[in-house]
């Protein structure tokens, strides 16, 4: 029963975090409402915890000593993005959906934000692209090297971080289940700027009539490199 908590939450954060960052010494009605939009988000999550954002985020602020709540604005694209997927590698468990639809989730709460958009893509879109204006206001860079951590000391604890985020705790309630090596590209993506892509995967279409077991696996390997 947390929808309600989270959707209130986001509303009063898109309206007063913008003023309480301003003015916050003077706006006292901004900073009472980001307070309350704080306790009822925790109240959310208390009960239906947390995904792949907040195991990456407690990893790079922990390795690279940013703030965590700027360490999640930096990777929430790209997470969004990856939970977005309609076929995705390996669904979660944790949150027991018998089919992908986060992307529908993420287009409710473009609706709920009045954010408009025809199909649940667009509205995905739009919210990203609202989200991002919201960062922009307070202040939040867009892109790890931009907090000036050294491209080579990123890269050299990339691997460590991505294995210990994928061991965190919130990794098992993410509703898609991320594989390692999706893990790392949403680093490097939030690192350099770029932003995440689905890979397509070989179908049916790919594999020749008559074609050898061992050539199958070659394509099909192909196609998590692509």
């Amino acid at each position: 029963y947390t929808d309600g908590l989270a959707l209130q939450a986001l509303k009063n954060i898109f309206k007063y975090l913008p003023r309480a960052y301003e003015n916050g010494q003077t706006d006292v009605e901004a900073r009472e409402k980001m307070a309350n939009a704080a306790t009822i988000a925790g109240m959310a999550f208390a009960n239906a915890f947390l995904g792949v954002c907040h195991s990456m985020a407690h990893k790079l602020g922990a390795f690279h000593h940013l703030p965590h709540g700027v360490a999640n604005a930096l990777l929430i694209e790209e997470v969004i993005r990856f939970n977005s997927a309609e076929a995705p590698t390996k669904m979660g468990t944790f949150s027991q959906y018998d089919h992908p639809h986060t992307l529908a989730r993420y287009a409710e709460i473009a609706d709920y934000l009045g954010l408009g958009g025809k199909t649940d893509e667009d509205k995905v879109e739009r919210l990203i692209k609202a989200i991002n204006e919201l960062k922009e206001k307070v202040g939040i860079k867009k892109a790890i090297k931009d907090y000036g951590i050294d491209e080579k000391v990123f890269l050299d604890n990339l691997d460590e971080m991505v294995e210990q985020a994928f061991d965190d705790q919130c990794t098992g309630a993410n509703p898609r289940y991320p594989l390692m090596s999706e893990i790392k590209q949403m680093y490097l993506n939030a690192y350099y700027g770029n932003h995440f892509v689905e890979k397509k995967m070989p179908t049916a279409a790919d594999i020749e009539d008559g074609a050898k077991v061992d050539e199958v696996k070659v394509t099909y390997r192909k196609g998590k490199k692509a």
